[in-house]
């Protein structure tokens, strides 16, 4: 069985005064894999401007607008349409050799090999006092301890917008204990790694029509490398595992390599972007 998604993403900017010279780049289009297949993009912006499609150091899509008039306000629009295939996680779980596994993660050749997500980041650096906040039972398998974080992790943070933003760091987070989607990845992220498991943070948009937890704009998760098993998605806002309610745009080391909009606004005086997003589905 398969899904048809419908995803429309839109951003509106406005500018206390006249901007002369601009340029943003989107990271907005779902990838196909081996779980979802891109069918159309339309993407359109109020001033015509025209843009371009690239790959970014990652290997996913992004837009690229750079508008050549002047101008006070500017709305993006993207659309896609896509299809999903029916996911059971569960479904592709093996039997795990678990003392194997973990004699494996230890390796130096799996430490080099998936470096990039075991590395600390700015967004994943656990104050020292609760680097220990979460150990993994060796007795376990990996998979096992990994669904016990992400349901620690959601019992952890309380789901609340507006308390956090795209600059708040675990510190804030860990003291706070409330914030969104994205401070959920980046504290289940920092912890997966802290023992010792390869960890992405994903960007993508959520189907909330079940009654997941989201926002109003992209949703977040993470995706963890395990022995035997290769990359499986967690959502820790929602203590699930990623299934064909999620669609993937990319993933990274943290929000800083998945930010859906990054731009250079060369403009004086205050400004506002307003983003939002909506997913529907046909079965």
């Amino acid at each position: 069985m398969s899904f048809e998604y419908t995803v429309t993403y839109k951003a509106e900017n406005n500018y206390e005064h006249a901007v002369d010279k601009a340029a943003w780049q989107f990271l907005i289009v779902p990838e196909t894999n081996d779980t979802q297949k891109l069918i159309e993009v339309d993407f359109e912006n109020s001033l015509n401007a025209k843009f371009e499609y690239s790959t970014n150091g990652l290997g996913f899509q992004t837009i690229r607008v750079s508008p050549l008039q002047s101008f006070q306000n500017i709305n993006f629009k993207g659309s896609f349409k896509l299809t999903k295939e029916s996911l059971n996680p569960f479904e592709h779980i093996p039997v795990f050799n678990i003392a194997e596994n973990y004699k494996e993660i230890k390796s130096l050749d799996f430490k080099a090999d998936f470096e990039p997500y075991l590395r600390k980041t700015p967004y994943t650096l656990l104050p020292k006092e609760v680097e220990n906040i979460f150990k993994f039972d060796a007795s376990e398998s990996i998979f096992e301890n990994l669904q016990q974080l992400n349901h620690w992790v959601y019992l952890y943070i309380n789901f609340k917008t507006g308390v956090t933003n795209v600059d708040t760091k675990l510190e804030e987070v860990l003291k706070n204990k409330e914030g969104v989607c994205q401070d959920f990845a980046h504290l289940f992220c920092a912890l997966a790694r802290a023992n010792g498991i390869p960890a992405r943070y994903v960007s993508g948009y959520l189907h909330q029509g079940i009654g997941y937890f989201g926002d109003s704009q992209m949703h977040a998760w993470a995706e963890c490398f395990i022995p035997e098993a290769g990359w499986i998605g967690f959502d820790p806002t929602n203590n699930l595992l990623v299934n064909d309610n999620h669609i993937k745009v990319a993933h990274g080391k943290d929000y800083n390599d998945c930010s859906p909009l990054k731009g250079v606004v060369y403009a004086i005086g205050k400004n506002e972007t307003v983003h939002s997003v909506e997913v529907q589905s046909q079965q």
